[in-house]
């Protein structure tokens, strides 16, 4: 399988482009997930000509807006340069399969960048290039480094990276009603155990399609989609998955494996085990009785087994 295209926040890749002249090398990110990603690094304060080294910025709000100006020298409004440098990244990022940002910075920052009030930090801002690419790019997975040290934050990414990938290359074919259907019962399980009313509304969604409208039914599909997919997935409804699946064993199994199956998912529902646990049984009895709905399905291996994302969620 070719690697999969990820933007990053060059700095994370340990190019030495920060604001002084250093970077934030990222380990996990260049060792373990670079062995499935093909990494695309960008800064948008240097490619806004802001220069290496540079006087540190920071969010400030001004007359009711927020601009991005000096630590030192709030006269230092780098504001238009940095929008500028975004708003000219309209075509690539439409390629990527995800992207990876740098937390906390005034302009790669996703979410809780501190913006001054008054010479008061409040967490409720956005950097300027991460803005821009979550606004013009809704689809596009999104996650800062910082928040992929939490094991369910991390399985999330990764996870939708993956099913975005797997839609572009549905999309390098013609698409056809029959590709769209097949391609949604492959994911149907893993949206299921995300949130299952979003499930319910996908499939009114498929249910409306038609030759004249498949093109614009497929773009709402993949947005609520993905939309769906940024939940995390809860216990709960991984639970109800399981419970699901397990039905497509109850006239396969005997009376010990049934009960095995039944405690085994009871365990991890009380969080004794980890999710790769259940998986794994039911892909051993699977295996051994194997159904075509299951099999075609992505929930039991929605990613490369060897990142090993399942065993801590």
């Amino acid at each position: 399988m070719d690697k999969i295209l990820v933007g990053i926040s060059s700095c994370l890749l340990g190019q030495e482009v920060r604001y002084d002249g250093a970077h934030k090398y990222h380990s996990y990110i260049e060792r373990t997930l670079g062995q499935y990603f093909q990494f695309r690094p960008f800064c948008p304060e240097v490619e806004a000509g802001l220069g290496v080294p540079r006087p540190a910025v920071q969010l400030r709000e001004s007359g009711g807006h927020v601009r991005v100006v000096g630590v030192k020298d709030h006269s230092l409004d780098v504001t238009e340069a940095l929008t500028a440098a975004a708003t000219r990244q309209h075509d690539w990022p439409a390629g990527l399969c995800g992207y990876i940002l740098k937390k906390d910075s005034p302009s790669c920052g996703m979410e809780r960048v501190k913006v001054y009030r008054n010479d008061i930090p409040v967490r409720n801002g956005a950097g300027v290039f991460a803005e821009y690419l979550m606004r013009q790019f809704p689809t596009l997975p999104v996650e800062e480094e910082g928040r992929l040290g939490d094991p369910g934050l991390r399985e999330n990414f990764i996870q939708r990276v993956f099913v975005r990938c797997r839609w572009q290359q549905l999309c390098e074919q013609p698409l056809t009603a029959h590709r769209l259907m097949t391609f949604h019962s492959r994911h149907k399980l893993i949206a299921m155990s995300h949130d299952q009313n979003r499930v319910r509304e996908l499939g009114r969604l498929l249910a409306t399609l038609t030759p004249e409208n498949l093109e614009a039914v497929a773009q709402q599909y993949i947005t609520e989609l993905m939309a769906c997919l940024k939940i995390v997935a809860t216990r709960g409804n991984h639970v109800n998955v399981l419970q699901h699946i397990q039905g497509y064993l109850k006239l396969k199994l005997d009376g010990d494996d049934k009960q095995e199956l039944v405690e085994t998912i009871e365990r991890y529902r009380s969080g004794h085990v980890p999710l790769i646990v259940p998986l794994t049984l039911l892909k051993h009895h699977f295996r051994r009785q194997p159904d075509p709905f299951i099999d075609a399905s992505y929930y039991l291996s929605p990613h490369p087994a060897e990142l090993a994302l399942l065993n801590d969620i």
